[in-house]
C-alpha cells in the first residue's frame, strides 16, 4: 500500500512539473475574412485644376483645412476606413518644380524609421504626364505615396492612408486593391486648361 501511494505522489509530481513547464496561449481564430468588390470608377466632379476617375466606394472631400490650397482633398474609403489624401500645386518656375519633387521624397523618406523597404519607381501615364511611385513596406502610416506632374504648370501628390490600428499585414488585400483604384486614378489624370 505504501508503495501504491508513493507511486501516486510521483504519478502527481511529474504530471504538476510537465504541465507547468510551458503557457498556454490560446489560438488566434483567424484573420477577418474581407470580400472586396469588383473596381468601378466614376469621373470626379467639381472645380477643380485637374480632373480624374475616382472608385466609386470612395467619395471626394474637399481640404478645408487653414493650410490647405485649391485643388487639395481626401478620396475617403469609408469601407476600410482609408483615404488618399491630394495635394495639388501650380508650377511657378523650374525651382518650385524641384522643390516640389524634393518635399515629396522628404515625406517619403520620413517613414524609413519604420519602413522594411521603400521602392520608388519612374511612370508615364498615358497623357505623357511624368511621376514617380513609391511603395513602403513594414508597420508605416502609409504604404503608397506617387507624384505627377506636366514637368511645366501643374504637380499632384497622392499618399494613402488608413485610419485605423490593424497591421498592414491584416490590411494587405485592401491596401492591393486601393492601389489598383490609385494606379487608374494616376492613368486617368488630366489638367485642366
Amino acid at each position: 500500500m505504501r508503495s501504491v501511494k508513493r507511486y501516486l505522489v510521483a504519478v502527481v509530481l511529474l504530471i504538476l512539473s510537465v504541465s507547468c513547464e510551458e503557457d498556454y496561449l490560446p489560438k488566434p481564430k483567424g484573420y477577418n475574412r474581407i470580400d472586396l468588390p469588383d473596381h468601378r470608377f466614376e469621373p470626379l466632379l467639381g472645380s477643380f485644376p485637374y480632373t480624374l476617375e475616382k472608385s466609386q466606394l470612395a467619395t471626394f472631400v474637399p481640404d478645408t483645412s487653414r493650410y490647405s490650397e485649391p485643388g487639395w482633398g481626401n478620396i475617403r474609403y469609408e469601407l476600410f476606413d482609408a483615404e488618399i489624401n491630394l495635394t495639388y500645386k501650380k508650377i511657378k518656375d523650374k525651382q518650385s518644380l524641384k522643390d516640389y519633387m524634393e518635399d515629396s521624397y522628404k515625406l517619403t523618406s520620413k517613414h524609413q524609421v519604420r519602413a522594411y523597404a521603400i521602392e520608388e519607381r519612374a511612370l508615364m501615364t498615358p497623357q505623357g504626364y511624368t511621376g514617380v511611385v513609391s511603395e513602403l513596406e513594414g508597420q508605416v502610416p502609409t504604404q503608397f505615396q506617387f507624384y505627377l506632374t506636366d514637368s511645366t504648370e501643374n504637380f499632384i501628390r497622392g499618399a494613402l492612408y488608413f485610419n485605423t490600428a490593424m497591421k498592414n499585414d491584416s490590411l494587405a488585400p485592401v491596401i492591393e486593391y486601393i492601389k489598383v483604384d490609385m494606379a487608374h486614378l494616376m492613368n486617368t489624370l488630366k489638367w485642366k486648361e
